[in-house]
Parts: C-alpha cells; sequence; structure tokens
C-alpha cells in the first residue's frame, strides 16, 4: 500500500531531528558526580541564605551563619580538587 505525503512529511521531521540532537554528555563519571555535588551544595546553601535571611532568634541565626560559612567552605573545596 502507498504511503501517503503525511507519513513522508513525519518520517523527513523525524529524520530532521534526529540529526538535530545535542551530542552525548561527554563528562566522565567523577565530573557528572561532582557537577551534582555542587548542585546539591549550591541549592543547599541559596537555602540557607533565604532561612538565615528571615530568621529573628540569635541562636537560629547564629546556626544559619555557621552552616552557611561550613557549605562556602564545602563548595570552596570542591572548586580546589576541580
Amino acid at each position: 500500500m502507498a504511503r501517503g505525503w503525511e507519513s513522508k512529511a513525519v518520517e523527513s521531521q523525524q529524520d530532521e531531528a534526529s540529526r538535530e540532537r545535542q551530542p552525548a554528555d561527554r563528562r566522565t563519571d567523577a565530573q557528572r558526580t561532582r557537577d551534582a555535588k555542587r548542585y546539591a551544595l549550591s541549592l543547599a546553601r541559596t537555602r540557607t541564605a533565604a532561612d538565615l535571611e528571615h530568621a529573628t532568634h540569635p541562636a537560629h541565626r547564629e546556626s544559619l551563619a555557621h552552616a552557611l560559612r561550613a557549605l562556602d567552605a564545602k563548595l570552596r573545596d570542591l572548586d580546589i580538587e576541580s
């Protein structure tokens, strides 16, 4: 049975889409792990900074400030390793 023009158009769109795909991720497992850890630390730092901005109790503020310094140190260590 002959194919109609619709199926040919769909086929050409699929061919074009497959050619335009992004190249595969060339990072190593170690790089992916490090990037994931950096992302997680960055998210934790953002959350802690936001919590510190809204905290009112001095002991809670000090605890959050300490956590922020620890997260900054971990991010620095991660940057030094790479």
